[in-house]
């Protein structure tokens, strides 16, 4: 029976009864497909009528399938995730531009992004031609599984412990160094960072390497900071309202993400204090919360939607070209000076 209509790949495996992936490796002559469901979802092709869509540039015949994994903290929903969200943008536009498909998984990650479970798309081996994993920290215990992937994987603002991967990062250390030189620039010397600990995300320490050089290389031996998990904003002011009571000096403070500087400005706020008059805060990402908080944040943006338009072309590269070195693509943040910093 022929279907009415363009008939998609979705059809042919409702009506075979497999994966759409597993449609996917078939209908592109692909291994991994036992003969019996290979021979069942030809027929099913046939007797429907499918039609190989057109390839349009950029396509590949390669990358029909695109897994995105994106990281998430317990009991909270990853689409929430202020930045992250606009990465998932990105790949989604480049992707609807390919004519690629996007499956989407989350992986539960403890505080420091270190993953918790891992998702069936990661493990199986037919599950995509390709993945992008956004905000993990791949540890020792995960090495093994991307070892045995036989398909690419594209880091997006996120690190591994070993191996070589392609990647899409912002260059943490530079926009750090430049946003505490801002606050330098405009007099400040007593300069905290609140954000970080030992076993934080690679990116939050990167930054704090942005601001310990950024200081020394104007001379300013002062070193002031708060440790506290990011994404934890009642452990953000508490830190941030001990380290200003212990160091009432203080007078601007580097945030390591958005969220602690908006949490650092509440804290300053409880303790009755003004910003910027008596507290100049800045932060890092340009989350659209930035402009609307009170008030307006000064902070380091990063194209979060180019970096999800780059991790797929990292992509498309890797598979067209699998001997090629890994590449590593750097965003370059930029300032935007808004209302949360004064001169003194």
């Amino acid at each position: 029976m022929v279907a009415k209509g363009r008939v998609t790949m979705a059809q042919v495996a409702q009506q075979s009864g497999v994966s759409l992936s597993t449609v996917s490796l078939v209908l592109r002559d692909r291994p991994g497909v036992g003969p019996g469901t290979r021979r069942r979802v030809l027929k099913s092709a046939k007797d429907l009528g499918y039609i190989p869509k057109r390839p349009t540039a950029p396509y590949t015949a390669d990358l029909t399938n695109i897994g995105m994994i994106l990281k998430a903290e317990p009991d909270r929903v990853p689409e929430a995730n202020k930045f992250y969200s606009r990465v998932v943008a990105g790949i989604e536009t480049a992707c609807r531009r390919m004519g690629t498909n996007l499956f989407y998984a989350s992986m539960t990650v403890d505080e420091d992004s270190h993953p918790l479970e891992l998702p069936r798309i990661l493990v199986e081996q037919d599950s995509a031609d390709g993945l992008l994993l956004l905000g993990v920290y791949l540890n020792e215990a995960l090495n093994p599984v991307i070892d045995r992937r036989t398909t690419p994987i594209i880091l997006v603002d996120a690190y591994a412990t070993s191996g070589a991967h392609d990647a899409v990062v912002s260059d943490n250390v530079a926009g750090a160094c430049e946003a505490v030189t801002y606050l330098i620039s405009h007099g400040h010397r007593h300069i905290a960072f609140v954000g970080s600990h030992p076993k934080a995300h690679p990116s939050i320490q990167e930054r704090q390497r942005g601001y310990e050089r950024a200081l020394g290389d104007h001379g300013i031996t002062d070193r002031y900071s708060a440790e506290c998990h990011i994404a934890n904003n009642g452990e953000v002011i508490a830190a941030t309202t001990s380290l200003l009571h212990e160091s009432p000096e203080i007078t601007a403070v580097f945030g390591a993400n958005d969220d602690v500087a908006i949490g650092v400005i509440d804290a300053a706020h409880g303790m009755g204090l003004k910003v910027p008059d008596d507290l100049s805060v800045v932060g890092f990402d340009n989350i659209d919360l930035a402009e609307r908080v009170s008030p307006s944040l000064t902070t380091m943006h990063v194209d979060k939607v180019g970096m999800g338009r780059l991790a797929v072309q990292l992509l498309v590269n890797r598979v067209e070209h699998p001997q090629s070195t890994p590449v590593r693509a750097v965003v370059c943040p930029r300032l935007i000076e808004r209302g949360s910093v004064r001169t003194i």
